[in-house]
């Protein structure tokens, strides 16, 4: 793809991408100095299958900026094998892996009973407790689920986590606050219709507010249709930077900052 990067001084932080996809297979150092050349310090590669996690560690192994989260994503969990979810658990404490997931609900594609859903969902919140690292939320169309099953969790503490890619409403987002968590925008936010979500991104809490990417998915403006990769998170942020009516930089500063205490990567950059 062209790439023309977005003029910025502060480093970014992309918290969620799939690198081990095959969409990367032939270019992934071609995305990552694109990346670079974006002043993206970090990105966080998340796995969604036993498989998958296995892919994303070895790239976290492989490549200093890159750092694994571990965890079966609702749609897969109907096809994980009876043993899976230990080697889930023993994966999830290795150093090179700074969080769980991501788990939750999607009640969009019909890959997974729900009920088989709720009950990862639960040992996927269970294990980032146990093991004190971080959990993230996938929610597609089931936001009153999700809400109960994190309020359930939280047993009235505060919880330690992320909606990634959030296109919830204002009052979800405020509860998710209210539980402790971390909000996530991916590109959807830039898109052009989507005036609601940016009105949500505004009253995000700055210092909760993440930004991603879900690359190879959800690709921004101008990209969008496209495949996406970690270097356009820039345009996620600019994004949310302009309807904060604050700088660029001053967005990249304080997201990096949350990403860092959240997550960790200062401590092991």
């Amino acid at each position: 793809m062209s790439f023309n990067p977005i003029e910025i001084r502060s480093p970014l932080i992309d918290t969620h991408a799939h690198l081990d996809e095959t969409a990367f297979e032939n270019s992934l150092e071609e995305v990552l100095e694109n990346a670079k050349v974006q002043q993206v310090r970090n990105i966080l590669t998340i796995g969604t299958t036993l498989q998958s996690c296995h892919r994303a560690i070895a790239l976290a192994n492989g490549f200093p900026q890159l750092y694994a989260a571990v965890g079966i994503q609702p749609n897969y969990v109907a096809e994980a094998k009876n043993d899976d979810w230990e080697k889930i658990v023993t994966l999830a404490q290795e150093q090179r892996v700074l969080a769980v997931g991501e788990t939750g609900l999607d009640r969009y594609w019909d890959y997974s009973p729900i009920a088989l859903q709720s009950d990862y969902f639960y040992r996927h919140m269970e294990l980032s407790k146990e093991i004190a690292k971080p959990f993230i939320v996938h929610c597609r169309e089931a936001d009153e689920d999700v809400l109960e099953h994190l309020q359930k969790a939280a047993e009235g503490a505060q919880l330690s986590g992320v909606m990634h890619s959030f296109c919830g409403n204002l009052l979800m987002m405020k509860e998710c606050v209210k539980l402790g968590l971390h909000i996530s925008f991916a590109g959807m936010v830039t898109f052009k219709k989507n005036d609601e979500l940016r009105e949500v991104a505004a009253e995000v809490p700055l210092d909760r507010l993440l930004v991603e990417t879900d690359s190879p998915y959800l690709a921004p403006e101008p990209k969008r249709g496209k495949r996406n990769e970690p270097a356009l998170v820039a345009h996620t942020a600019k994004c949310i930077a302009d309807v904060r009516k604050i700088s660029l930089d001053e967005l990249a500063h304080q997201t990096t900052k949350n990403a860092c205490e959240l997550f960790g990567f200062a401590d092991l950059s």
